[in-house]
């Protein structure tokens, strides 16, 4: 059977840093197509960079910069008030250092990817979007840039012609405006598994998602989040790439697009 649909799975990875083990990285690849590797900002370290790199190498798994928010403790996940112009230093400088493990390896950088807070800022902020946007633009230009699915990030992306990848989530509810339900709010989150797969699955063969209002919202899936960081991670993941086989849908890094200028 040709399939008819095809779409990314991406996993967050390489978040472990000093003597703190984060993820199931090594356990997950197997299952994936790209890797968003964090730059050391939110999580993340030189050796653990360079670790992160050679194994999605060996599992000849794309692979993406995941620069995030300079926030430890919270873990790239709470908002800080920035200006578009610390946006785009910090993430020029958070994509380059991940791009010279890339290089030193013999690789090449397939995506850029903002973590957390700093990702869910720029979904809706233009001034942010554009700034991150500008910094792959300008260090990366022949990456593509996964962004929320219809966001700001994929609307300034396709400004400059930059690839992009509209980007959903597995385990996350959505607002009627199609953003993420906020972690801090009831139901933010989905539990069990069937349900997140039943979900991806009509995201990526209807291209439609069930509001938490009960609304069936439009939405575009070019690439699918996983989270590796779940005590149940390593089942999930093998669990959504067999349904996503039954269901015909290939399951392959690069669906992405570039704007005409």
């Amino acid at each position: 059977m040709t399939p008819t649909h095809r779409v990314d799975l991406n996993c967050d990875m390489g978040e472990s840093f000093g003597a703190y083990t984060l993820g199931h990285d090594e356990a997950i690849l197997p299952f994936v197509t790209s890797a968003n590797i964090a730059c050391g900002f939110h999580a993340g370290d030189p050796a653990v960079m360079k670790r992160t790199v050679r194994l999605a190498l060996r599992h000849n798994v794309a692979i993406g910069a995941h620069p995030g928010l300079p926030d430890l403790v919270g873990f790239g996940r709470r908002n800080m008030a920035l200006s578009p112009e610390e946006a785009y230093d910090m993430v020029v400088y958070q994509i380059g250092a991940l791009a010279a493990f890339v290089r030193a390896e013999g690789g090449q950088l397939h995506h850029v990817k903002a973590h957390g807070a700093l990702y869910n800022m720029a979904a809706t902020s233009a001034a942010l979007a554009e700034a991150i946007a500008e910094a792959v633009y300008r260090t990366q230009p022949e990456a593509c840039l996964y962004g929320l699915a219809g966001s700001e990030l994929i609307q300034a992306a396709q400004k400059l012609g930059l690839a992009t990848a509209n980007e959903v989530f597995a385990d996350r509810s959505y607002q009627p405006d199609g953003t993420l339900t906020p972690r801090n709010q009831p139901n933010a989150l989905l539990t069990d598994p069937a349900e997140a797969i039943a979900q991806v699955v009509r995201m990526v063969k209807e291209g439609q998602v069930r509001a938490l209002s009960g609304t069936d919202v439009a939405i575009r899936a070019d690439t699918v989040c996983i989270h590796g960081d779940g005590a149940h991670a390593l089942e999930f993941a093998r669990e959504i790439r067999a349904t996503l086989h039954h269901e015909g849908i290939a399951v392959q890094a690069g669906p992405q697009h570039r704007a005409a200028l």
